[in-house]
Formats: C-alpha cells, structure tokens, sequence
C-alpha cells in the first residue's frame, strides 16, 4: 500500500480527505506514495502564518533568522543519502543528477546562512546610503527593505523538488516572510521528505513554515496585497496566475519557459580547452536530469566552418548516453517524470523535426534498460537547422526534455539568440575578448545570467546549467521576468521598499547602518 503524503499546516502534519494523486516511480510505474488536500482549512492556514509565523520572524536578528537555515542545512546534509534515493524513485534521476538537486539545495540555505550571519543583529535592511535633504546632514533620507506583512506562497516546479524548495525558502525566511511550500504533486516525495526534516529541527518558529502537499485549492483566491508568490512553472499557467492575483495586487514573481542558447565564438578551434569545455557542457546539459531543467541547452550556434566538427562530436557524446531504470549501475540517463510530459516532448520533437534535420536520436524512441513496456523513457535527440534564421519552432518552443537544436549563425549569432524572446542563461565560448564584449552587451538586456566559457576558466566552472546562490536567478520575456537568489537581492521579492525621512539620528535609532 503506498505511503500516504501529509500537509504540515497550522504547525501540525494533517491529512487531506477525498480523492488521492498517486506519485509513481517514472522508470517503472510503480506506485509510491498518494495525497490529497482535500478537506483542509487553508483560510486559517494563513490566517495562522500571517498571525504567528510573520510576526515571530520579523522579531528576529538576521543572525538569528540565519541560524534556522544553517541547522536545517546540517539536519539535510545528515540525511543525504536517503534524499539522494527519494529523487532516484520518484524523480527518474540518476544518481548523479539526484545529488545535484539535494546538494543544491543545502548549499543555497548554507548559503544565505551565512549571510545571515554577516547581516548580525540588524532586523531590516537599508537600500543604498544616507541621503543629504536639507541644508545639513542633520535632516536625511534613507529607503529600507522590511518584510512584508503577509505569507510567501511557493508553488515550485516538478524537476527540482530538493532545490526549488530551499532556495525560495532560504530567501523569504532570511528576509522575514512566512512560507507555504507547494510542490508538484507527482514527484513530492522529496519535498516532504525535506520539509519533514526541517519541522524536526525545532528551529523554525511557530507559523513559519507550511507544506502544501496535492492541490492548492482555493489558497491563491485568499492572497491580498500584502503576500507573495513566487511561482516555477510553464508559461501558460503563468499568464492565468497574473490574471487572477494582479486583480488582487498580489506580488508575483515568474520563472517560466527559457531556449537557452550556446555560442560558439569563430576563433576556437577544435581540441583547445575552451573546445572542449564547450563540448562537455553543452552535451551534459542535454542530458542531465533528461533535459528536464530550466537552465538546459536547448539551441546551439556555431560557426558555418565549425558545424561539421562539432555535430560529430556531440553525436559521440550523445551515443554514449545510456537511458534506463537510474537504479542499474550502468544507467547514464532516467526517464521524465510522467506519462504527460513524454507525450509532450514526443510532439515537440516532431514540430523541430518539421523545420529541421534529424543527425542524432530519431523521434526519441529508445530501447531503455528497463522493465520492458514500462517507464516514461525518451532518448537525446539532436538536430540541425541549416537556415537558422528561417526557423521558427527552434526559437519559440522549448522542448523540456533531452532535445537540442544545432545551427550555423554565421555573423547572426546575437540575432539568433535574441529570437528566443528573453532566457534564464546564455553561455558563449571564446577567447577572443572583442567577440565576447560584443555577444555580451548585445544579448545582455534579453538574459538574467550570461555564462563565459574560455581557456583560462575551463576546469574551474559549474557550467550554465547550475544555479548559484550568489547569482540571479530569472530572465525577462518568454524566460518570465522574474528574479531569484542573487544573494541579498534575493530577499527584495519578499520586503517592501519604503523611503523614511527625518532627523539622522532617529533614522540611525530606527534602522541602524550595517556595520
């Protein structure tokens, strides 16, 4: 009988009553867990964050605020291995990518741990300098950052359960905010598991943390003014997210659809180092997770003189994949999540197709080493677009799974890249600074992040595809214009920026300067 998923709400675990969703194990479809919210009391589940979990943590130092994140980062890293095999089940992640997601997330709350730290014994932030308003200094202005006076709603995305959690935890915990933490449904195991751990902790005060285990209900219609969510997911869901909060003036951050794109710049040669840097982390963010990841490549662009080269040696890479049950050894790639998104990604994979050339992988088809006839399995696929600039489908459908488009751009990459209508992460490979300074600041207003991979970092970098705590999180247009992490930026999502101005010395009294 598969284990039955609770909702921990009004500082107690409590089940929900009706029809339950069944979370299943995507390589072998087995049954693992099942939940329901159904029946449960989310107005006073608010109502009990916003009484008791918002006004509990405004009460403490960023020190202190800190050191709940630090003592739930230790409890995670404690329970590691079994996290690591929760992701395995119920994810399809290999090993590799599960420790990707739960390492993750320890580090960004360790992370903003210890910028806790730094912050000390100060309760709200100062935005900028002291300003000068009269004759003297006497008679200033400062703007602050205080929290907001309601509940931060995470509504988190399917592939990173782990680190999708924490990191929206880190920041509205450290800023002042209570939470409720919703995953999705069909691979929650993590999530809870990780939520679990954090409640056993002790650490967290009264009211501010909640999990939301299944349907979200009729939450996000009791949101007003003073909450937030931050939300991962499609596009779609997203545009009926703003319609039905912006009429509330709730606070909505988005992080949606992204057709990341890799560049390679005309100067580097095959067999350099920064060649070879381009080619082990194009083919990896192919591959890692399934291409189930936000920060994934979705579209290459090489030189005319290049494409040749490179084909070849991401088709040797991409044959060495090997797709199956993550729980063999041998077993380099898992399965997507659900029986949906395979039927998803078949389609896309059959709109590139159309508009471009098949060199790798077919339409997804793969022998899977797995129990024959089960699992949610889709091999890598690579094609070529010979006429990048005709296309439209490489640059306006992200296909959310082990599918990349390759492309000469000719003098056109900038323009190409731009066609994706705004991304996470772009990364460019060269040495040569002129290309650089030149991709940069012309694909820069459409990106959150932009990754540069050379000779000199090779060796030393995470790659594109991993998402750093000191670093933002987020990209304008079709990426969804929303920012995360980022360090202390971070936690503006979940402050209100309010100018105060008056005697120096009372301004000092009220929000004093951070040392």
């Amino acid at each position: 009988m598969p284990t039955t998923l609770r909702s921990y709400l009004q500082d107690r675990w409590i089940e929900g009553q009706g029809p339950l969703a069944t979370l299943l194990n995507p390589a072998t479809e087995e049954p693992l867990a099942q939940t329901s919210t159904a029946g449960l009391d989310l107005g006073a589940a608010l109502d009990h964050s916003r009484a008791k979990g918002g006004p509990a943590l405004r009460e403490l130092t960023f020190t202190r605020r800190g050191e709940i994140l630090r003592v739930w980062a230790k409890a995670l890293h404690a329970h590691r291995d079994e996290l690591i095999a929760l992701a395995m089940a119920n994810g399809g992640n290999t090993r590799g990518d599960a420790k990707f997601d739960i390492d993750g997330a320890i580090a960004t709350l360790a992370h903003y741990a210890d910028l806790g730290s730094q912050l000390g014994s100060l309760k709200v932030l100062r935005d900028g300098e002291a300003l000068q308003l009269g004759r003297t200094s006497r008679y200033a202005g400062v703007h602050l950052l205080v929290p907001r006076d309601g509940v931060a709603v995470h509504i988190n995305a399917f592939n990173f359960p782990g680190w999708g959690t924490a990191e929206k935890a880190a920041t509205a915990l450290l800023a002042g905010m209570p939470i409720i933490s919703k995953p999705a449904t069909s691979t929650a195991l993590v999530a809870h598991r990780l939520s679990e751990i954090g409640v056993e902790t002790g650490a967290l005060p009264p009211g501010a943390f909640s999990f939301l285990c299944g349907s979200p209900g009729d939450l996000l219609d009791r949101l007003g003014p003073q909450d937030v969510v931050a939300f991962t997911g499609s596009s779609q869901t997203a545009n009926k997210l703003r319609e039905q909060l912006g009429r509330r003036g709730v606070k909505l951050n988005v992080e949606a659809d992204s057709l990341n794109a890799a560049v390679l710049g005309p100067d580097v040669q095959p067999g350099s180092a920064t060649w070879d840097l381009f080619i082990a982390d194009v083919a990896r963010d192919i591959t890692q997770k399934a291409g189930q990841k936000c920060t994934a490549v979705r579209r290459i662009f090489v030189d005319e003189s290049q494409l040749a080269a490179a084909q070849e040696a991401l088709v040797e890479r991409l044959s060495a994949v090997r797709v199956g049950d993550p729980a063999r050894d041998e077993v380099t790639m898992g399965p997507l999540s659900t029986g949906a998104q395979l039927r998803d990604i078949r389609a896309g994979i059959a709109r590139l197709a159309a508009e471009s050339e098949t060199v790798f992988g077919g339409d997804g088809s793969v022998k899977a080493l797995a129990p024959e006839g089960k699992g949610f399995f889709v091999g890598p696929v690579l094609l070529v677009a010979r006429d990048a600039a005709a296309a439209k489908v490489m640059h306006t459908d992200e296909v959310f799974g082990p599918v990349a488009t390759l492309a000469p751009s000719a003098s056109m990459a900038a323009q190409l890249v731009r066609r994706g209508g705004g991304g996470l992460v772009c990364s460019a490979y060269s040495d040569d600074r002129d290309f650089l300074r030149e991709l940069v600041l012309s694909v820069a207003p459409y990106h959150g992040r932009i990754y540069l991979g050379s000779e000199k970092v090779a060796g030393q970098t995470f790659g594109p595809g991993t998402v750093l705590p000191q670093l933002v999180h987020g990209g304008p247009g079709h990426a969804g214009g929303g920012e995360e992490l980022g360090g202390l930026r971070g936690m503006q999502l979940y402050s209100q920026r309010v100018a105060v101005q008056g005697d120096r010395a009372i301004l000092d009294a009220i929000a004093p300067a951070a040392i």
